[in-house]
């Protein structure tokens, strides 16, 4: 009874949520209430009120840490794009075959990606939908294909989920998202040919020699965006890696003369500076110490601290202002801010709620004596039941800190109490919360919000079945060789 007891508060979440009457915030907010009721008056351990209060003030501040990705990503994209909708280069003549289907793959693979990554909240689906829209794709088509923006969610936003991810683990957010990245890596591998097949039936075919090509292109994007994890972490990871990239894309496929490159270079001038200048901060030194030790605030041992001289959503608000400036748009500020707040206001206020209620669940008890049940149950071989449990709640709440506040505390004590290796299940557990979001519920309306298609979700729930399916398996054979410690 004790362990149902235990378990309410992420029931609570599931059926708020499953019930389909609440958004993702109130559903939040009633599992804090419960987890502060539980906690209170079941905990495994003397838990007080002082100590809840405590927990609640820790999970605020992880929180707090990526507001400004959030607000500082969407602020610097909508004044980088105020100039008109191409911000990033793009082949422009769809003459033939080959030029279609090479701005098929770089809206899906480059430039949705990138987009997301600089913002978060779906924007790589706007990005994307914008460019194959020029295809005139089948509308159920469109919808698949521009939720292909998503296939790199785990750098998303700045990388902010695997920030509070690795706050709720008590683990380094680099060292997560590196492990974790080679899981993503081959989630995008195995997901190319279903992409093959996907462009194919949207009429946007390519032959042998240009499938090779893509299969390059996405190899090269991937082993830089794990490279740059590792040395940059996960914040400018992704803009460092796929920026450059891109414009390698461009230069290969337009080939273009002076004055296009001049125009490009202009529109490109404000994301190239950024990746630039944030790129600076992560690799020399002296300038990393300088800019971390002002001002810097850490209340809570092993949680983020904020350096705002270094933070990089500092530095995109920065960026924005500049942008700005330069463009002759800072009468648009307040408006451009206003509209930022108003797309991640939901996700912020979310984020927080989530982590109050993480910090919780960890700090009364409740998520170790879970994985101890849990272990007592099935031992080492629950590793391949917690990963499913954690996709399907990420993909009914459109958000991997949602499950990772929920199991993430619950994941690193069973890996300790089974004997597993933490770091791989740690990794597992976040790329687990990411992984059908993709195809969550929220996205997919969304998707069909914005393509103006109504009605047509099933029929790209049908077209993206294939790879849901892919991410399932896949979680089920690294958590197999987890559990039999081959890794």
């Amino acid at each position: 009874m004790l362990y149902f007891i235990w378990t309410l508060p992420a029931l609570s979440v599931a059926l708020a949520i499953g019930v389909g009457r609440v958004g993702t915030l109130p559903a939040s907010l009633v599992g804090m209430v419960s987890a502060l009721i539980v906690a209170l008056a079941a905990a495994p351990i003397p838990f007080s009120f002082d100590g809840a209060l405590s927990a609640a003030f820790r999970g605020a501040w992880v929180g707090w840490i990526v507001v400004p990705y959030i607000l500082g990503g969407l602020l610097f994209w909508q004044m980088a794009m105020r100039p008109g909708a191409a911000a990033v280069p793009v082949e422009t003549s769809l003459m033939d075959a080959r030029a279609r289907r090479r701005l098929l793959f770089t809206a899906c693979f480059l430039v949705g990606p990138f987009a997301e990554a600089a913002t978060g909240f779906g924007v790589g689906i706007i990005g994307t939908m914008m460019l194959v829209r020029r295809l005139d794709v089948p509308p159920v088509h469109l919808l698949a294909l521009s939720l292909m923006s998503q296939t790199m969610i785990l750098w998303g936003g700045m990388g902010s989920g695997a920030i509070v991810g690795a706050a709720f683990a008590r683990t380094d957010p680099t060292t997560l998202a590196f492990h974790a990245s080679f899981i993503m890596a081959a989630f995008n591998l195995f997901w190319l040919p279903f992409f093959w097949r996907l462009a194919d039936r949207a009429g946007v075919t390519g032959g042998t020699r240009e499938r090779l090509s893509e299969l390059g292109w996405l190899c090269s994007g991937l082993f830089l965006v794990t490279a740059a994890t590792a040395l940059l972490g996960p914040e400018t990871a992704m803009l460092a890696a796929y920026g450059p990239l891109i414009l390698a894309r461009y230069l290969v496929d337009e080939r273009p003369d002076r004055a296009a490159l001049l125009r490009t270079g202009r529109r490109m001038a404000p994301f190239a500076l950024l990746i630039g200048w944030l790129t600076l901060t992560r690799l020399l030194p002296p300038l990393e110490h300088a800019l971390q030790a002002v001002g810097r605030v850490q209340p809570y041992a092993g949680a983020p601290a904020w350096s705002p001289l270094f933070h990089a959503g500092s530095w995109l608000m920065v960026a924005a202002v500049l942008t700005g400036l330069a463009r002759g748009h800072s009468s648009a500020f307040r408006a451009e801010l206003q509209r930022a707040w108003d797309t991640g206001r939901l996700a912020i206020l979310t984020i927080v709620t989530f982590s109050i209620m993480a910090e919780l669940l960890s700090a009364s008890g409740i998520a170790d004596g879970l994985a101890g049940g849990i272990v007592l149950v099935l031992g080492h071989w629950a590793i391949l039941l917690t990963p499913m449990v954690s996709a399907l709640f990420g993909a009914l709440a459109n958000s991997g800190n949602a499950a990772n506040g929920l199991f993430m505390a619950s994941q690193v004590s069973l890996a300790t109490e089974a004997g597993l290796t933490v770091a791989a299940v740690i990794a597992l557990q976040h790329v687990a919360a990411l992984s059908l979001n993709m195809v969550s519920p929220v996205r997919l309306s969304i998707a069909c919000s914005l393509a103006g298609t109504p009605g047509l979700e099933r029929a790209a729930y049908r077209e993206m079945l294939p790879f849901a399916l892919v991410m399932v398996g896949f979680l089920l054979a690294v958590s197999l060789l987890i559990a039999l410690h081959l890794i």
